[in-house]
């Protein structure tokens, strides 16, 4: 069955004709996951990439104390993978799992470099990807080195904006890099500084 979410992805964001667009798609598996399945385990080997349709999907890790460390949440229209794993060979340092109930478009490494070897803008189109992503991990670093948490929180709501609001603070706290008792105080004076303006 044709994905016309991904369908819509893929047109809006590359020139491809349809028949192109159709040549992926065939090619793609569309998944349902339910809460709680893990689509990648700490130490498998990443072959595959997802685009998120429906629902939301997370990638962490964990400490030797069996500590979360929150990477990345993947909501709808998002991709999520581990690049190390699934081009360097290396077995994953994270986890990938559904939050909520979801359906997926897996995509496969080999059918990456088949679809940028045979169709004109895919190569730079996943490029454009990597691109993006080597950004958006080095914004985070920079925000969990520099930022004070007050801040690292509001560059969530900009960044994640329907994703509050559908995981537990203890997630978000997670991701922040803080514990949730700083992220409810922090949640506090920000409510109370906006009554007060």
């Amino acid at each position: 069955m044709k994905s016309l979410e991904f369908n819509n992805f893929l047109t809006g964001n590359i020139s491809v004709t349809d028949e192109m667009a159709n040549a992926l798609l065939s090619q793609c598996n569309k998944l349902n996951v339910a809460k709680g399945t893990w689509l990648l385990r700490q130490g498998e080997l990443s072959k595959n990439a997802y685009y998120v349709e429906t629902g939301l999907l997370r990638q962490y890790s964990t400490d030797d104390k069996g500590k979360e460390h929150i990477l990345q949440f993947a909501p709808q229209n998002w991709f999520i993978s581990n690049r190390e794993s699934e081009y360097l060979n290396k077995p994953s340092s994270y986890y990938i799992d559904a939050i909520e109930d979801s359906t997926v478009c897996v995509i496969k490494k080999d059918l990456i470099d088949n679809l940028s070897a045979k169709i004109t803008g895919f190569a730079d189109f996943n490029l454009q990807l990597l691109h993006k992503h080597i950004a958006s991990l080095q914004k985070r670093i920079t925000q969990l080195q520099s930022y004070p948490a007050h801040q690292r929180y509001l560059d969530f709501i900009q960044t994640y904006p329907d994703v509050l609001l559908r995981v537990p603070q203890t997630m978000v706290a997670s991701y922040l890099g803080i514990t949730p008792e700083s992220l409810s105080r922090i949640r506090k004076e920000l409510a109370n500084s906006h009554r007060t303006s």
